[in-house]
């Protein structure tokens, strides 16, 4: 059995796609903004503290990741905007 690719069903392929990139767009802010007030907590903290220099540096490369992760949502949002 083989599907054809119709108007409509790229069209449902295009909104399931919007919804998915909507919902992981939402998602990653949530997290960068965790990942922030963890980061911020970090800040009063001692900075000679072994535990709390690696929980930094954790936290930091999982910030850059999120914070990547989203600007290629971003991109690919406006993509399939314009191919509307």
């Amino acid at each position: 059995m083989s599907k054809k690719d119709t108007g409509s069903e790229q069209y449902t392929d295009i909104n399931i796609d919007q919804k998915l990139i909507e919902e992981g767009t939402r998602q990653l802010s949530s997290e960068i903004a965790v990942l922030e007030a963890w980061l911020a907590e970090l800040d009063s903290s001692d900075p000679a503290n072994a535990e709390v220099v690696a929980a930094r540096k954790s936290y930091s490369d999982m910030l850059q990741s999120r914070k990547e992760m989203l600007s290629s949502l971003k991109q690919a949002r406006r993509q399939a905007l314009s191919a509307d």
